[in-house]
């Protein structure tokens, strides 16, 4: 089936590899510096979670963000230092700490939101609704075959 199409190899495992994400990620961290943001992409990902639903498990997040413990474990130690989140033991089972959001984890919302959707619009010019779409449904395909 592979064989029907014409297509550049380098770039489909430049994408597949993550060449693409780890250019956009490149881009989001420099565009959060310069708008005084001193977080990550790897950050960002945590706090776009944690603004949909705060005080989760540490797994909870592992899970959402396709991230191991022991990463995450690192993330969030560096996301308390800089007083963006907190663990708080669950009061049903003290075997487990929730990840709240702090007051600064709250209030670099709206400008954290506003830098990554610039920094969307800037890695999607001139791609069409319609592309978009396809390359959408085409990488959720991908992922879906690759599930284990």
């Amino acid at each position: 089936m592979i064989e029907q199409f014409n297509f550049d190899i380098k770039l489909i495992f430049a994408i597949l590899n993550g060449k693409v994400s780890a250019a956009i990620n490149r881009k989001l961290y420099r565009n959060f510096r310069h708008a005084g943001l001193e977080i990550s992409p790897e950050q960002w990902t945590v706090l776009l979670f944690l603004w949909e639903k705060d005080g989760v498990t540490q797994q909870e997040l592992c899970n959402a963000t396709f991230k191991d413990k022991p990463s995450m474990t690192r993330l969030i130690d560096n996301m308390e230092r800089q007083h963006l989140v907190v663990r708080i033991s669950d009061k049903n089972d003290r075997r487990t700490n929730l990840i709240h959001l702090t007051k600064t984890g709250k209030e670099i919302e709206e400008q954290a939101r506003r830098v990554s959707t610039q920094t969307l619009k800037e890695a999607l010019q001139g791609v069409t609704l319609e592309e978009l779409e396809v390359s959408q449904e085409v990488l959720r395909k991908i992922f879906n075959n690759m599930k284990e």
